[in-house]
């Protein structure tokens, strides 16, 4: 009874939370196909149109309201986020393997490490910037900042693989290794494709944090501006339509990313499932 009772409650709070967490969202994109190009935004739609998505590609006559400053901020954010996310993959890997065995200072390394996801972005960020100014060190988003996303999204990283080798089943190792290969090519040919899956995972972590990274980077980006930022500019300004439908855009991208890590994670699994066999 009590079983029969608890279940459309949790359903009822999961579809609440649904709707919270992807309401805003859907309000949003009904407001980017609003009709331009005067007017802030406004709910229900009067008119639908197209209007502010050709806004962003500048299809349409100049008018009173900038486009936004996508260009150059896009390419930064994506090539720091690319960036990031091949540094922190590699460390958190290189790092997980290591702590597959205890050895002497584990314990506070494991800390240090999973620190950079702890302290608050503003409180770093801020550091950094002071700190660069005593040195002399210009800050710029392919150095400073660089560094800073390395240091906040290296412990997911390190956290996400550090599970993966925990549940990795050493005896395909062992069995490669008495069969005379040496360590370099057991990882590469054995090792490497069963942790394919989670490397996939670390690096979508690595990727989507950098990406949207904030506070971290605006204490030591610069002068050039990530997309985060060039977009805080615009919005703390005027709120217009072309943000939303920003959004709108970046968001089908981000969806369009997890589809093809999810392709990817399947035909990882699928390939890892296989390598034992051909072990054995």
């Amino acid at each position: 009874m009590q079983a029969g009772v608890l279940k459309p409650i949790l359903a009822l709070y999961t579809a609440l939370f649904i709707a919270f967490l992807y309401g805003p969202f859907v309000v949003l994109a009904i407001i980017s196909f609003q009709q331009g190009p005067e007017g802030g935004p406004q709910f229900p739609i009067v008119e639908w149109s197209t209007y502010w998505y050709r806004h962003l590609f500048g299809l349409v006559p100049p008018t009173r309201i900038a486009p936004l400053p996508i260009g150059d901020s896009l390419v930064r954010s994506l090539l720091l986020a690319f960036m990031t996310m091949v540094v922190s993959t590699i460390l958190g890997v290189a790092s997980a393997q290591a702590f597959r065995q205890r050895f002497k200072g584990s314990g506070p390394v494991f800390y240090l490490i999973v620190l950079g996801m702890m302290v608050p972005g503003v409180l770093v960020g801020l550091g950094t910037a002071l700190l660069s100014n005593i040195v002399g060190v210009d800050r710029s988003w392919w150095g400073t900042a660089f560094v800073l996303h390395v240091v906040y999204t290296y412990p997911f990283a390190f956290l996400v693989m550090l599970a993966i080798f925990n549940r990795f089943d050493r005896s395909i190792e062992e069995a490669s290794w008495s069969l005379g290969v040496s360590p370099v090519t057991t990882f590469r040919k054995v090792t490497f494709p069963v942790i394919f899956p989670g490397v996939l995972s670390a690096m979508l972590f690595a990727f989507t944090l950098s990406y949207d990274e904030f506070s971290r980077t605006l204490f030591t980006s610069g002068p050039q501006l990530t997309l985060p930022l060039a977009i805080y500019g615009t919005f703390a300004v005027e709120i217009h339509p072309n943000v939303f439908a920003f959004g709108v855009l970046t968001t089908v991208f981000s969806f369009a990313l997890l589809a093809v890590y999810a392709i990817l994670m399947v035909r990882s699994v699928n390939r890892a499932k296989r390598v034992p066999t051909e072990t054995a």
